[in-house]
């Protein structure tokens, strides 16, 4: 089963059947012998469902087309980006290649109100919550120190450290139970709080202490690991033997593991799960069992460590590709929507580069803004210092010339 709800005090059998169907029509099993929810399979069939198959149902042909385009614009920025790098106009990047589903699901589950911390690989996430392209792209050019303002995105500044957005995530929970901004059953104004993380963020302490301080205070915070089956360079079977799903158990937390390359199970189990933490019931954890097609960062090469066979095995699972059949399997879309979207996708690639290249660096004084909310004494005079050693550096340049 996908959820152990039964071993947990206070789940009633009404959530517990809610969660798993009445039939159970929304568990698959895939060809790799991993059962979890799924409503598309990988040739873009839609099965019929419990509870999540008809959260997916409501979900209209418009909304359907634009969660495609989602997708296909997430993954032709990442290419850009990827290939930026490679151009040496980024220091660095972090691929999100293959878990584009995973992401735009959480991303289109969560309400505006909510608030998300993230890795540093969530760009889907990202985007879905109203951040451009360049506003990440400032990260990895080396001209930011974190490229937004979280208050006005609801999303916390990527987390380069492995795990430690699920504290802050737990924390900021913590806060908002104790404000009373959860479980009042306005579905409008309620706040739910998501952290998203991958597989080998799971073996860190920092996870573990999240855990343990959001069943403790039956925090409103949902946590969504990405497992895409690799920790860099260790698979998942090495990092642990059990399913990354029921982690949580352990804590008093219910675990789902959900298809990640479905983009409508994705979408469903991520908007219950949101609800639900929003409604005061409690911690939940979500996995979306999904593959990173790409190397970890482009400062990894993934062929040292795995098969091409496996790659290729994967591939066959493409999010996207399984979406596009679904959408023509339906009518909701012809080929000339994807000639289209193709086109635009072009053009949003072109933006993504003229975006990179247009960054600015800042002047090194920039070191010194936002250190406090207001301004304080001590960093304006260690500002002032610093402009008056940099003056004189440049005064003595021009002695010399």
């Amino acid at each position: 089963m996908t959820l152990h709800a039964q071993q947990h005090d206070g789940i009633s059998d009404e959530l517990r059947e809610a969660i798993i169907g009445h039939d159970g029509d929304d568990l698959r099993t895939s060809d790799q012998g991993t059962t979890f929810v799924q409503l598309l399979d990988e040739q873009g069939h839609r099965h019929t469902g419990g509870v999540f198959g008809r959260i997916a149902d409501a979900l209209s042909h418009a909304e359907l087309r634009e969660m495609y385009r989602d997708l296909v614009l997430l993954r032709r920025f990442d290419q850009e980006a990827t290939a930026l790098q490679r151009h040496g106009e980024l220091a660095l990047w972090a691929p999100c290649l293959g878990q584009e589903a995973a992401q735009v699901g959480l991303g289109r589950g969560l309400r505006s109100q909510d608030f998300a911390y993230t890795s540093y690989r969530e760009h889907g996430v990202a985007l879905q919550r109203g951040l451009a392209p360049r506003d990440l792209l400032r990260i990895f050019r080396g001209v930011s120190h974190g490229g937004w303002d979280p208050h006005a995105h609801n999303l916390s500044a990527y987390e380069i450290m492995i795990g430690a957005q699920t504290l802050h995530a737990a924390g900021y929970a913590m806060g908002v139970k104790l404000e009373g901004a959860a479980g009042t059953g306005d579905v409008d104004s309620d706040v739910a709080v998501v952290t998203c993380f991958g597989d080998g963020a799971t073996s860190e302490g920092d996870v573990a202490e999240a855990l343990t301080f959001a069943a403790s205070f039956q925090a409103p915070v949902l946590f969504f690991c990405q497992n895409n089956q690799w920790a860099i360079s260790v698979p998942k079977q090495v990092q642990t033997p059990s399913p990354i799903y029921r982690r949580g158990e352990g804590y008093g937390i219910p675990g789902i593991r959900v298809d990640g390359n479905d983009l409508l199970a994705s979408y469903a189990v991520s908007r219950f799960a949101l609800d639900r933490v929003r409604s005061g019931a409690g911690p939940l954890f979500v996995e979306a069992y999904t593959y990173r097609m790409g190397a970890h960062t482009t400062a990894d090469d993934p062929t040292r460590y795995r098969s091409a066979e496996e790659v290729e095995r994967w591939k066959r699972a493409d999010p996207l590709e399984r979406v596009r059949r679904h959408l023509l399997e339906i009518g909701a879309a012809d080929e000339d929507f994807f000639t289209v979207l193709d086109a635009e996708a072009e053009q949003w690639g072109a933006g993504v580069r003229e975006a990179c290249l247009s960054l600015e660096t800042p002047g090194l004084d920039a070191l010194f803004d936002h250190i406090y909310a207001d301004s304080h004494a001590l960093v304006e005079q260690e500002r002032a210092e610093f402009r008056a050693y940099e003056n004189s550096f440049g005064e003595t340049v021009e002695e010399g010339a």
